[in-house]
């Protein structure tokens, strides 16, 4: 019990300058720090998906690992594939609209690698967690209105499920929607309980 209350006591961080991750963790009511973890993001040559991202979000824990010796350390990293192909930012409207076009009535898959390193003893764990969203028919009309409202040009696959993008969806399918904004929390409450840090 002792032990489980010193480890409680450590600084909780989040490697990571997504304002969508910080508010999500901002939801557990923790006190935490958010750092920005310099790593290659490039996939490797025959790596999955769901490997990649699982890397990924372990090298951003790593990444910040030597500025906290004593700390509970989040990575986290997604991508979103729609018919094996991984979606990236568009950055314009036009980009947009062809995104979204090639998403109607069809089933994008948000795979969410979480880690949680504890640098006091060098345990690392890890998880990939999927969601899918499923769109609606999208008509040319309603993808260039929702374009105009929202812009979501920094997001991957064009949308903001947190905001209007909502309107777009059929449905969602998965078992924590946190992980489609970035942050899959129930999966890393429980990281965190197994390392003694009690969200309640």
């Amino acid at each position: 019990m002792i032990e489980s209350y010193k480890i409680s006591l450590m600084k909780l961080i989040l490697a990571s300058t997504s304002p969508y991750r910080k508010a999500l963790l901002e939801r557990l009511q923790v006190q935490f720090l958010c750092d920005s973890p310099d790593i290659d993001e490039s996939p490797l040559a025959g790596e999955s998906v769901e490997d990649m991202v699982v890397r990924l979000a372990k090298f951003k824990a790593e990444a910040v690992a030597g500025k906290y010796p004593d700390a509970l350390i989040i990575g986290s990293d997604q991508s979103a594939v729609l018919e094996g192909e991984i979606l990236t930012k568009s950055g314009n409207f036009e980009n947009a609209v062809k995104q979204l076009q090639k998403a109607s009535g069809k089933r994008i898959v948000f795979q969410t690698g979480v880690c949680l390193l504890n640098t006091q003893t060098g345990n690392a764990q890890t998880a990939c967690v999927p969601y899918t969203v499923v769109f609606k028919t999208l008509t040319r009309e309603i993808i260039e209105h929702y374009l105009k409202k929202e812009q979501p040009y920094n997001c991957a696959g064009s949308f903001k499920s947190e905001g209007l993008g909502i309107a777009l969806f059929d449905k969602f399918e998965g078992d924590d929607p946190n992980a489609l904004i970035g942050l899959p929390l129930i999966k890393l409450i429980a990281m965190l309980e197994y390392e003694g840090f009690g969200v309640l």
